[in-house]
This record gives structure tokens, C-alpha cells and sequence, in this order.
């Protein structure tokens, strides 16, 4: 497992390199991007992005969880909540990329090779 989170600078600079927009502009392209999914989840629709995934809301049921310290028993209040659920494609690619780390030891020279 990687140790690194990708950001949204990191994102930006990606648009910049590839695209050829300058850095504000791309900066303000990605969060334009990010805006429109995180209002379109807010409203509780569905995003599906082709060959990546989708971004659901689902309704949670109350249900009683319990305190780890005490055991004491608690309610836990309905509630909507955002989930991700990865593409075929993208389960492919991951699973790809981690039979590949598989085989060639510690993943190093994957690591090194996306540098």
C-alpha cells in the first residue's frame, strides 16, 4: 500500500503538466470539478464518473451501537451518508497494480518507475 495521498495541488499541477492550462487555471478547473460533485452528493444524487466509480448516498436506519468503554447501550440516529463504489475497470486496475507489486518483491521499482 502506497504511503502517498494524492491532493488537490497535487491534482492541479497534474491539469498544468497535461492539459496546458496555467496553474490558476488549472487550480480553478479542479475545483470546479470537485464543487459540482460535492453539491450534486449534498442534494443526495449520485455521481458516476465512467471507468472510475460512482458517489452514492445512502440512508442509514437507527440502530442501537454500544459505548467500547462503559458497554453501555446507544442509540444511533438516522442519517444519510456518502460512499464511494469503485468501477469494474477500476477493480481491475487495482488488482493489476497489486499482482504486479506481488511479483517483483517489495514494489520498489513500480514505486520508482511512477517517478
Amino acid at each position: 500500500m502506497g504511503d502517498r495521498t494524492l491532493t488537490r495541488a497535487d491534482l492541479a499541477e497534474a491539469v498544468f503538466r497535461k492539459i496546458g492550462l496555467s496553474r490558476t487555471e488549472s487550480a480553478q478547473l479542479v475545483e470546479m470539478v470537485l464543487e459540482e460533485i460535492c453539491s450534486t452528493i449534498a442534494k443526495g444524487e449520485s455521481v458516476k464518473v465512467s471507468s472510475f466509480g460512482s458517489f452514492l448516498v445512502r440512508d442509514k436506519n437507527e440502530r442501537v451501537g454500544r459505548n467500547p468503554k462503559t458497554g453501555e447501550e446507544v442509540p444511533i440516529s438516522p442519517r444519510r451518508v456518502a460512499v464511494f463504489k469503485p468501477s469494474n475497470v477500476l477493480k481491475d486496475r487495482i488488482l493489476e497494480a497489486h499482482s504486479k507489486r506481488a511479483e517483483s518483491g517489495s514494489g520498489l521499482e513500480l514505486m520508482r518507475a511512477a517517478e
